[in-house]
């Protein structure tokens, strides 16, 4: 089981250093997911591995699903996008098939003021360009992309 986290959020650090007392000061940005506090709910021992997802590439990979699927996904997706392909392109990496499940949480639609606004984007910092790029083009070699220049995964 491999689980996304966004940014901001503290279920990774909880999940590398078993610390309960870890919070953040921010939320994640990534509504639905994600939390500033470790919940009670969250079972660290079922979970094989994490990755943390940075918000700019959570909604790069709402919109990348959209051109593939023709509709609208939430940020929550965008997020299991992103590692998803980042999975696919290990397995690929490795010479090894399997197959990789995600959950397409909720409609894009209430998100079209923010998360699909460019002009919310850019007045909240976020430059999802690099994103979309590093998406197409593991989609299209299914190699992993290097990270955007000057960004972080």
């Amino acid at each position: 089981l491999c689980v996304v986290d966004p940014e901001n959020s503290v279920f990774l650090d909880y999940f590398e250093h078993r610390d309960p007392t870890v919070t953040s000061g921010k939320g994640s940005g990534v509504e639905g997911i994600g939390r500033p506090r470790v919940e009670p709910s969250f079972v660290p021992d079922v979970v094989d591995r994490m990755i943390r997802v940075p918000n700019a590439a959570s909604y790069a990979g709402m919109r990348f699903l959209e051109t593939k699927l023709g509709r609208k996904y939430g940020g929550s997706t965008g997020t299991c996008v992103y590692g998803a392909m980042e999975l696919a392109a290990e397995l690929a990496a490795a010479g090894e098939t399997g197959s990789i499940v995600m959950v397409a949480g909720d409609s894009g639609d209430r998100y079209l003021d923010t998360y699909y606004d460019d002009a919310w984007l850019a007045a909240n910092g976020y430059d999802i360009a690099p994103y979309l790029a590093q998406l197409d083009a593991t989609y299209s070699t299914c190699v992993w992309a290097s990270p955007p220049s000057g960004t972080s995964t």
